[in-house]
């Protein structure tokens, strides 16, 4: 019987995306570091909301660089 080979994640993939308990993969929004002096409050809001990763082609490439991504909810242990 051979060996079982572990994959490396890709750790910022790991880090920016998460996957739900219904198995959608979700990311945060970006722009928020900085330039927001003068953007609304209502605009800022919006950026704190999680996007659902749209695509098949998208979502199979993140399960490829993260393929333990559905084993953890947040980021992935240290």
């Amino acid at each position: 019987m051979g060996k079982k080979y572990k994959i490396k994640t890709h750790k910022s993939t790991a880090k920016r995306f998460r996957m739900t308990g219904t198995g959608k993969i979700v990311r945060t929004k970006g722009g928020k570091t900085h330039f927001r002096r003068r953007r609304s409050t209502r605009a800022k809001q919006a950026l704190d909301k999680m996007i659902v990763v749209a695509g098949p082609q998208t979502r199979r490439r993140i399960m490829r660089l993260a393929p333990y991504l559905k084993l953890y909810k947040s980021n992935p242990p240290v």
